[in-house]
């Protein structure tokens, strides 16, 4: 009876993932099509949709304590270092955000934090898909999750989010984001990935197919929108190049 009674309920709980991640693709689909304040207040929407689509599923896949983990292990710290970012310049350089991205805290939109869990989640569950071995799944982890910021930042800067004191030397074609950014984003995203690994480690048989296709609509959303929408072609080029080594890989993987 009490199996019975449980069912119903675990049933509904397993669809709130995918339907905060389909909230999310249509989320971003307005928000290359929106303008001014709104498209303001669709970033804010986007990055809390997302972040509390994979931490549904976190908590739907491996209980509420990964749930709790997955949190601790990317908003508090990607919230700190960006505090610590913007008051030293360590580890991405000089720069300072804008007050559209909601409330502050150290100068610091509180949003920031989410956006780290946003992408890190889907990209420590791209490794697991894709390699085996706790050091390649780190690594590729890392990648995964540092890749993304080809798009996210020259997009962010662009919208006028923030912006570098010193955005020099940069990529060919995105004079507004210095190479210093990408490599600070490398290094937190090793850290984290460890972390995530970690969370990651017991074999469990867990249904990973949203934050799988999260991933991989990121990757094509991102594509679309900048390099069609949002006039920052450079960017959705390198974007296409670096995120693409993961998830055009994975998408063929999650074909089979």
């Amino acid at each position: 009876m009490a199996a019975e009674l449980l069912t119903p309920r675990s049933s509904r709980l397993d669809l709130v993932p995918a339907f905060l991640a389909g909230l999310v693709v249509l989320l971003q689909v307005a928000y290359p099509l929106a303008h001014g304040s709104l498209r303001d207040r669709l970033t804010l929407l986007i990055v809390i949709a997302f972040a509390m689509a994979c931490v549904a599923h976190a908590g739907v896949s491996r209980g509420s304590r990964a749930a709790l983990w997955l949190l601790l292990l990317t908003a508090v710290p990607g919230f700190a270092v960006e505090v610590l970012g913007v008051h030293t310049g360590l580890p991405f350089g000089w720069y300072s955000y804008a007050s559209s991205l909601g409330p502050r805290a150290f100068d610091v939109p509180l949003v920031i934090g989410l956006a780290w869990t946003m992408i890190a989640w889907p990209a420590a569950i791209a490794a697991r898909r894709l390699v085996s071995g706790f050091v390649a799944r780190v690594v590729v982890g890392a990648w995964a999750l540092a890749a993304g910021d080809l798009f996210l930042d020259p997009q962010m800067v662009a919208a006028g989010h923030w912006r570098w004191r010193h955005p020099s030397p940069h990529l060919p074609g995105v004079p507004d984001v210095p190479l210093t950014n990408y490599a600070g984003w490398v290094l937190v995203a090793l850290i984290l990935s460890v972390g995530l690994q970690l969370l990651l480690r017991s074999p469990d048989e867990a249904s990973d197919a949203v934050p799988l296709a999260l991933y991989v609509w990121l990757y094509v959303g991102w594509v679309v929108a900048l390099g069609v929408f949002l006039d920052l072609g450079a960017a959705a080029a390198w974007g296409a190049l670096g995120m693409g080594t993961v998830a055009i890989p994975l998408a063929l993987r999650c074909r089979r």
